[in-house]
């Protein structure tokens, strides 16, 4: 898949195919079903199927006070993009310029003029240029003034609701990962950078990676079965977000307890997967009732991803 941020730059390659426009939040399920039909519409009319989202969200410019947190940072998503076999994807850098684009500029400018499109899909729920003035109502119009062919691809439900980024955002601040990860197309992910702690993982027995500075949506206060990636390396891991009230430490943390591994991870970027839920944080009658609960965490964790050679543990 080509990466492009600058239209610019646009390779002559990703023109003259099939465009889906949006943001793409998480690349859930829906999304999977609107690339899905955009390959299809890209063989049809001879051309690349292509993948067009903002980086930031429009809504940051727009209502800076009421942003959602985000499910992906952009590389991220490039990176489940790609797993859905398109041929590119283009990143456009969100401004006010952009911003003020009624939906026929944007049309003209972005769909006929830079990208030569002869083919869109998108969700019945779609608006574009200023103020959200276009409604999908408005983008069949305008593809069929420049016969261009439209396909609306319809909202996938699971459990009589909608598959949406703001359904998965909700089931994931509840700490429901798993209902998450069955609407995702890979299970959640958070990255960030590891930081010091007060060392008392190491001093039980259970040595742990305080992560910082994370810039997507946080699980729910629990204790999480999930996967550690570092560098080229995969390693099961037991995740505990929320404080530590078993030592009186009422401080939020997000503490990744990499099962198997050995060595310093101070000062390095580390990404985490959420597979389950184990349990609730809660405080323990002593330390040692406390180890004795963090061993079944690590015994849980094991059974849920089983620990392999790490360059093949796959999720």
């Amino acid at each position: 898949m080509r990466l492009v941020r600058n239209l610019d730059e646009l390779p002559p390659q990703l023109r003259g195919g099939a465009v889906s426009i949006g943001n793409f939040d998480g690349v859930h399920q829906g999304h999977a079903r609107i690339v899905e039909t955009l390959r299809t519409q890209a063989a049809k009319v001879g051309g690349p199927s292509v993948v067009f989202t903002f980086d930031p969200h429009p809504v940051r410019l727009l209502r800076p006070g009421n942003v959602p947190p985000p499910l992906t940072w952009t590389d991220r998503k490039a990176e489940l993009i790609a797993e859905l076999n398109v041929d590119g994807m283009i990143v456009y850098p969100t401004d006010e310029q952009l911003l003020a684009l009624t939906p026929h500029e944007f049309f003209q400018r972005i769909v006929v003029e830079q990208l030569g499109s002869r083919g869109m899909v998108e969700g019945p729920n779609f608006y574009f240029g200023k103020d959200r003035g276009g409604d999908i109502g408005v983008l069949q119009a305008l593809c069929d003034a420049h016969d261009i062919h439209l396909d609306v691809v319809q909202p996938l439900t699971v459990d009589s609701a909608y598959v949406s980024s703001s359904r998965i955002r909700g089931l994931i601040e509840l700490g429901d990962v798993g209902q998450a990860a069955e609407m995702l197309t890979r299970p959640y992910r958070i990255r960030g950078m590891v930081i010091h702690g007060d060392g008392r993982g190491t001093k039980i027995g259970f040595p742990t990676a305080n992560i910082d500075a994370i810039d997507t949506i946080l699980p729910g206060f629990g204790v999480y079965a999930g996967v550690a990636h570092l560098a080229n390396e995969q390693w099961p891991a037991a995740i505990n977000i929320g404080p530590n009230p078993t030592f009186g430490d009422d401080r939020f943390k997000v503490e990744a307890h990499l099962i198997g591994y050995s060595g310093s991870l101070y000062g390095q970027p580390l990404e985490v997967d959420f597979l389950s839920r184990v349990r609730e944080t809660r405080p323990f009658d002593s330390v040692e009732d406390l180890q004795k609960q963090l061993a079944a965490d690590v015994a849980l964790t094991e059974k849920t991803v089983p620990i392999r050679q790490n360059s093949d543990l796959k999720i």
